[in-house]
């Protein structure tokens, strides 16, 4: 069946939106029902995780329908503090609509680490070079290593994780992050160093530091002359990474692994679209890839009919 929505006329494309507020929302259960419903009556897509402690997601659509839902979320009092971020998207770069009950918003799996109560000190991008061109400053990048791969700050350590959960152990394992008194932290789009940073003062130490409204924003405000950023930012939706002012990056997704994949990926005699790349392809046997090439053809059939394939 035909699963497009048709870029608003009279603009560029759509409007993409990411958000998140940690706050306290006992009913947090009660409201997914509606803003589902919202959510598709105005054509609105993407993926809205809400739990005991907030709301984190990213949605995109036509930019009233995304106001409408901004609006309805800030009309709620536990988020009427909200903050978003928003860039844009040539094409409607999430599937469906999706609004999921969480334990955590982002997940570390860690007792008792809450933002609301212990936080690092918010950076402004502006501010943010400064910090870490200090030699008394050691830089860390909160995300994982798919994402690290396209892109990082310039002198960053990158703890080359495979999830968050494994973040709290790395720092633990890695007692040189105390021989510097100040530590610098940074992720897509803030939300994972609300949290990392709440859990760096749990440990003990003192100046933590992180960037306020993340990579994201430091591209949209910095400009590229200025810039420390190195390589493009990898974002979980169809766009698969952005640059610099938030344009879309050049790299595609592996729907076989879901790792991003630069140009010079893309000509190795390992990928085959949709089925296999330079990263998974030693990790998938020949059945896993007769199975990818036979969803990877519906994929294109559909494409061919001007739909999109929900399997994508």
């Amino acid at each position: 069946m035909t699963n497009t929505i048709s870029s608003p006329a009279g603009n560029d494309g759509f409007l993409v939106a990411a958000l998140y507020h940690f706050v306290s929302v006992p009913r947090f259960a009660e409201l997914r029902g509606p803003l589902q419903a919202l959510c598709e009556e105005h054509s609105v897509r993407g993926t809205l995780l809400l739990a005991h402690e907030g709301i984190n997601g990213t949605i995109a659509g036509p930019d009233a329908g995304v106001q409408v839902v901004l609006s309805f979320l800030r009309a709620q009092p536990e988020f009427s503090g909200l903050e978003h971020k928003e860039s844009r998207a040539g094409d409607m770069p999430f599937l469906r609509m999706k609004v999921r009950l969480k334990k955590e918003i982002v997940t570390m799996g860690v007792e008792d680490i809450d933002p609301n109560r212990s936080v690092g000190t918010y950076v402004a991008p502006k501010d943010w070079n400064a910090l870490i061109s200090d030699p008394d400053t050691i830089v860390i990048d909160t995300r994982n290593d798919y994402e690290t791969a396209i892109g990082i700050f310039k002198g960053a350590v990158d703890p080359n994780t495979k999830t968050f959960r494994e973040f709290p152990d790395w720092v633990r394992q890695n007692t040189g992050l105390h021989n510097k008194p100040k530590i610098a932290m940074y992720c897509t789009g803030g939300i994972r160093c609300e949290k990392a940073t709440a859990f760096m003062k749990a440990e003990g130490f003192d100046e933590v530091y992180h960037l306020k409204g993340g990579i994201l924003k430091y591209l949209e405000d910095v400009p590229p002359e200025e810039s420390l950023w190195e390589g493009a930012c990898f974002v979980f939706d169809e766009r698969v990474s952005v640059t610099h002012g938030l344009e879309e990056g050049e790299h595609k997704l592996c729907r076989a692994c879901r790792h991003p994949l630069t140009a010079e990926e893309i000509t190795s005699p390992l990928y085959e679209a949709g089925v296999s790349c330079p990263h998974c392809h030693s990790e998938r046997s020949e059945e896993d890839r007769m199975r990818f090439r036979q969803r990877q053809k519906q994929m294109d059939l559909a494409k061919k009919r001007g739909e999109r394939h929900l399997g994508k």
